[in-house]
């Protein structure tokens, strides 16, 4: 069946649209991190809870704290002043990958088409499926939707459209523990009033550039021509132009998400510091970290990015193409400590460091220069082998950079036993602080 509108002349939205000639739905848990722990400790359901106690800032929150008015980043003085009854815990990123990893594996049983959007968001293809499950795709969604509450203990908003960029403003429509359905012929009526700065890709810039051009909505974005949005905002501006009038540009990309345009890592301490040696420490901390974990993905790094955040939460940063891709945290030390040392300010106090990896490419057989010291690369992807066997055996950054040991000296800012995650302090039989088993604890009374 087609819906039919009178569309004036051929630049206005055409919408001659099935209902489903795709189905894309987008799944957003609602703040994932802290409804974990709400999940895992039951007495804290319904009370706002918060996340950042060992950074000292409100690094997620749930629902009960916004309505508060705490927001992200909010220093955690500033939030007992707003909500003195905060439950205030430390960040369990290991817990919460592995509810990560049980969310997608939920997802899977219905389609094997499943996007991992970050850890906490995916798209899922539905198409061809109604005749498999025998129901509308509203109500295959909907079961997704409810299996994952039901065996998550978390709530999840769907939206459910006929491509990515709908079905993910679809989503956001209705938070928390929203469902929202975009069909084909629903599109004028959604578009209407709908502003561009919901559409993702379209950020601050893209959107005060489109209003100089009189567009506040997408309705008004979507009908006016192509030609004049793609030299407005180029490829990309194109793109979502096609997106949003029903046209598929962006398919949805099986499994994890692999080829990232780039990799970060940081780290926030409290209470701020201006010891020089302690804030390197912590910036080639990042690096070491960084790196790691861009060895585990099989990627090498062309350029690199380091920044300082100061105790008023101003930054500054500094940027270096690598003379070759590297996989090597020796390789980028030496430039990291360089760029610091031009970055740091003695009369500043200092509260978070922060390295992103970019350039990033698989790690497949180089074609050496000329001039290249091919012995010297080669030793060091030695060393790189070495650092991960004995760390994947004795606990991440057992075998570390030098400069990073006097990390150990500085204890007064790592926090206090109770800044550790729960699960980090009830270790099971055989468990270390640096490795467990994978599984969550849940912190129920019997």
């Amino acid at each position: 069946m087609q819906s039919s509108v009178n569309i004036g002349s051929p630049e206005n939205y055409p919408l001659m649209l099935r209902s489903f000639p795709r189905a894309i739905a987008h799944i957003d848990c609602d703040a994932f991190f802290s409804s974990i722990e709400q999940s895992l400790n039951p007495s804290i359901k319904g009370k706002p809870v918060i996340t950042g106690k060992e950074r000292g800032i409100a690094a997620a929150m749930s629902y009960e704290a916004r309505d508060r008015g705490v927001t992200r980043g909010m220093r955690l003085y500033e939030v007992k002043k707003l909500c003195p009854d905060a439950v205030i815990l430390p960040n369990d990123y290991e817990t919460y990958s592995l509810f990560s990893k049980r969310f997608y594996g939920i997802l899977r049983r219905f389609t094997p088409d499943v996007e991992e959007y970050s850890i906490d968001e995916a798209f899922v293809d539905l198409s061809g499926l109604r005749r498999l499950y025998h129901a509308p795709y509203e109500v295959i969604a909907m079961q997704i939707k409810e299996t994952l509450e039901r065996e998550l203990g978390l709530t999840v908003s769907v939206g459910l459209s006929i491509t990515k960029s709908l079905a993910k403003i679809a989503s956001r429509e209705n938070k928390p523990s929203g469902f929202t359905c975009v069909r084909g012929y629903d599109l004028n009526s959604f578009l209407k009033s709908m502003p561009v700065s919901r559409v993702c890709g379209l950020g601050p810039n893209s959107s005060a550039l489109l209003a100089k051009h009189g567009i506040n909505t997408v309705w008004e974005y979507v009908n006016r021509p192509e030609v004049f949005v793609r030299k407005l905002l180029g490829k990309v501006g194109a793109e979502l132009w096609q997106e949003l009038r029903g046209d598929a540009v962006y398919r949805v990309m099986k499994g994890e998400n692999k080829h990232q345009a780039s990799l970060s890592k940081t780290k926030t301490f409290t209470p701020p510091s201006h010891d020089k040696d302690f804030v390197r420490a912590q910036m080639l901390r990042n690096t070491e970290s960084a790196f790691i974990k861009l060895r585990r993905h099989h990627l090498r790094a062309g350029s690199v990015s380091v920044y300082l955040t100061d105790h008023e939460f101003k930054s500054r940063g500094l940027y270096a193409e690598l003379t070759r891709s590297t996989g090597s945290t020796l390789d980028a030390a030496v430039i990291v400590a360089g760029l610091f040392e031009k970055l740091y300010d003695p009369r500043v106090k200092y509260r978070r460091t922060g390295i992103v990896l970019s350039s990033l490419e698989i790690d497949k057989e180089m074609q050496y220069d000329l001039f290249q010291d091919v012995c010297r690369v080669k030793k060091l992807e030695t060393i790189s082998r070495v650092i991960d066997e004995v760390n994947q055996t004795y606990g991440k950054h057992s075998l570390h950079l030098g400069s990073t040991d006097l990390l150990n000296r500085f204890a007064h800012h790592l926090g206090d036993r109770g800044d550790v995650a729960l699960r980090k302090q009830n270790l099971l039989p055989g468990e270390t602080f640096r490795r467990r088993v994978r599984l969550p604890v849940w912190n129920v009374k019997v």
